[in-house]
């Protein structure tokens, strides 16, 4: 008796659906997909947010001062060595055999927006935003050769990464394109170059226009290396000083990083004693519209804290500030 109410509850199981159920079936599937659809959507969303509680001087700057490279600042500093010098030889020991300069330079970076987030703005349509996550550019070659292509690769990184979270990242990036050479972006770019020049400008003015409107969709946006927190560059791999880089007017990057190859020099200390003083010119392109001057002259200050006492990257910061709203 068992068996046979057993067989007919696997026969009803098994049944084919009625048409009703079929069409309740597949719009309660639609429903999911269109929920599911909307969270991503708002996940996407909340990673930047429209700054609305700035005085109105500053959100009538980028109607005034309508370009990056009309709005651009440039700062001149060096970063002694001494300490970092002694900081990547401990963490390349333990572990971090790859670690550079390049990596300090942007954990302190990401540890200066966990404390000064208004750096991490940009400018779109001539309205301020704020994200949250720090998206970082970096040029790379796959050989230190004139042959050798260029690409581009962005990562994107908490503000509360450590050093370790910073080289973890880079790693992975880096040794994946040398690894297989095309990357999404250099396919993109190659899929571009198949558009006659007349037709390829019009479609670059076209996404500019829908970039200002806010319309460009996450999947270009990801992988446009013009979309992001800060581009650096080390121009100490080529021997040569930084340059001053100018800010991309299409995309959104505010902040561009150079810096050049070690140098040294011979110093007198007060007691009329001489030494050997190592530093690393660096420069900084910052585009004045995303906070005033004050305020990034305060994030410069976290940023050479960081350079003179690198082993705080080792743990994050005890708490992240939120940009205003």
């Amino acid at each position: 008796m068992n068996e046979e109410k057993t067989q007919i509850e696997s026969l009803s199981e098994e049944a084919p659906l009625t048409k009703k159920e079929l069409k309740a079936k597949r719009k309660a599937e639609k429903q999911e997909l269109k929920r599911k659809k909307k969270e991503i959507k708002l996940r996407e969303k909340d990673k930047f947010h429209r700054v609305r509680g700035i005085a109105p001087y500053n959100r009538l700057i980028p109607y005034i001062m309508e370009t990056r490279n009309t709005s651009q600042n440039f700062i001149f500093d060096s970063i002694s060595m001494e300490k970092i010098d002694k900081y990547i030889k401990k963490k390349q020991e333990e572990g971090l055999t790859n670690l550079t300069l390049m990596h300090v330079i942007i954990g302190a970076y990401c540890r200066a927006c966990s404390q000064r987030p208004a750096i991490n703005r940009f400018i779109r349509g001539q309205k301020i935003y704020s994200r949250r996550k720090i998206e970082v550019s970096l040029a790379i070659k796959k050989e230190m050769t004139l042959e050798s292509p260029d690409t581009v690769i962005k990562v994107i990184l908490d503000p509360s990464a450590t050093i370790e979270d910073v080289y973890n990242a880079f790693n992975e990036k880096i040794e994946g394109y040398r690894s297989n050479p095309n990357s999404s972006f250099d396919k993109l770019a190659k899929v571009l170059n198949y558009i006659p020049g007349i037709l390829l400008r019009w479609a670059i003015r076209f996404l500019r226009l829908l970039d200002y409107f806010g319309l460009l969709p996450r999947a270009l946006t990801k992988l446009s290396p013009f979309h992001g927190s800060l581009f650096i560059t080390s121009m100490g791999s080529l021997g040569i000083p930084p340059i001053v880089h100018h800010l991309y007017d299409f995309g959104t990057v505010p902040v561009f990083i150079a810096f050049g190859s070690k140098q040294r020099e011979f110093k007198v200390r007060a007691d009329g004693s001489v030494y050997k003083h190592s530093y690393v010119d660096v420069t900084y392109n910052l585009d004045e519209r995303i906070c005033d001057g004050y305020y990034y002259a305060s994030a410069m200050k976290l940023i050479r804290g960081v350079y003179k006492n690198p082993e705080v990257l080792d743990n994050p910061p005890e708490k992240v500030i939120e940009d205003i709203r």
